[in-house]
């Protein structure tokens, strides 16, 4: 069973590596909140833990890491995307993540992300200015992932997810797959290798009453409804890889730094190369920074995206309950971008 999991991650891995960082297909795909980290843990970093992550944070990355949770978990989180800039755009983000069995080697996550564009005024064609009234934008991402642990170093998970964007006379809807497997090996499974695939679905296209406008049939007083198809758009695909390293500085692991990289091969963009380090006291304290590299991300005329460059995070655990076995987690990370950064901070629980 191992061995069928890792030929059908790997077989998509390489199919996907074929087309991947191709920037001539830039802009070719929709759907790109897919992309967009809306957690505070794994988003001070960069995302590269690919290799090590887990909880419900590992929907976004490697849904493998939810073999890997203590046994009950809510997360909660708030982007601020683009920091104080006038876009005014907001990210809420909800997950849920429990074990199964008895032996929990078996974890189901949910995860809702919900992108908040606030009330935008209303302009036609006809009167560019704002008119009377305003409108909003939807943008909601569901997602259901299942993950088991076939061994103390080897899990597997995989993750379906359905897109849901548009405003009210005008949507879009598709579903997607994540599929990831994560090795751990050395003393206190110091080194860790991950791999994932993210984003793979069929093509979304647009439909609704928005798109359709009545006209006048020539030579006849009679009118009818036209509808305008929208064209198909891809999803986001794209092939992480990861490794991470843990140095412990005493025999009781009370200090902890983790070295990561990872490397993410974009089937519509250009590729990224990720670095990062996470210093870690007794699990209670964690520090983290990491930069996110990408060809020309030094040129303001050909870069293409914002949230590169530099980030730092912190994250405090409080235990509680018997043996202190509970925890109650406050995050927070920040990301450079083209504007004045962007803020997030996140709430987790662990039973």
């Amino acid at each position: 069973m191992i061995k069928k999991i890792v030929g059908v991650i790997l077989g998509l891995a390489l199919s996907q590596s074929v087309m991947a960082g191709n920037p001539d297909r830039v802009g070719q795909a929709g759907a790109e909140q897919l992309v967009v980290n809306p957690w505070a843990r794994s988003s001070g970093w960069g995302g590269v833990d690919i290799a090590g992550i887990n909880g419900v944070e590992c929907m976004q990355f490697n849904v493998a890491g939810l073999a890997d949770i203590h046994q009950t978990e809510f997360l909660a989180a708030r982007t601020n995307w683009l920091g104080n800039s006038t876009v005014g755009v907001n990210i809420n983000a909800f997950g849920f993540a429990q074990t199964l069995g008895e032996d929990k080697d078996d974890a189901i996550g949910v995860s809702i992300i919900s992108w908040d564009f606030g009330d935008i005024p209303i302009t036609t064609v006809n009167s560019p200015e704002p008119v009377q009234g305003t409108y909003n934008i939807s943008m909601v991402n569901i997602g259901v992932g299942y993950a088991h642990k076939f061994s103390n170093a080897i899990r597997a998970g995989v993750l379906f997810r359905a897109v849901s964007e548009g405003i009210v006379s005008v949507s879009a809807t598709g579903v997607s797959m994540d599929a990831g497997i994560q090795y751990f090996a050395g003393d206190k499974d110091k080194i860790k290798i991950g791999v994932s695939l993210r984003n793979i679905g069929p093509a979304m296209s647009y439909s609704g009453g928005g798109l359709s406008t009545r006209g006048v049939i020539d030579g006849s007083p009679y009118s009818m409804t036209l509808e305008s198809r929208s064209n198909e758009f891809e999803l986001p695909s794209m092939l992480n890889i990861g490794v991470s390293y843990d140095l412990y500085f005493d025999s009781g692991s009370t200090h902890k730094l983790t070295i990561a990289g990872s490397f993410m091969s974009n089937a519509f963009d250009k590729d990224q190369e990720i670095i990062g380090l996470q210093y870690s006291y007794k699990g209670y304290l964690m520090l983290r920074g990491g930069f996110n590299y990408e060809q020309d991300i030094f040129s303001s005329d050909l870069r293409t995206k914002t949230g590169l460059g530099p980030s730092a995070g912190a994250s405090v655990d409080l235990p509680f309950g018997k043996n202190k076995a509970k925890r109650f987690g406050i995050d927070y990370s920040y990301r450079s971008t083209i504007f004045t950064g962007t803020h997030c901070f996140g709430l987790k629980l662990t039973l």
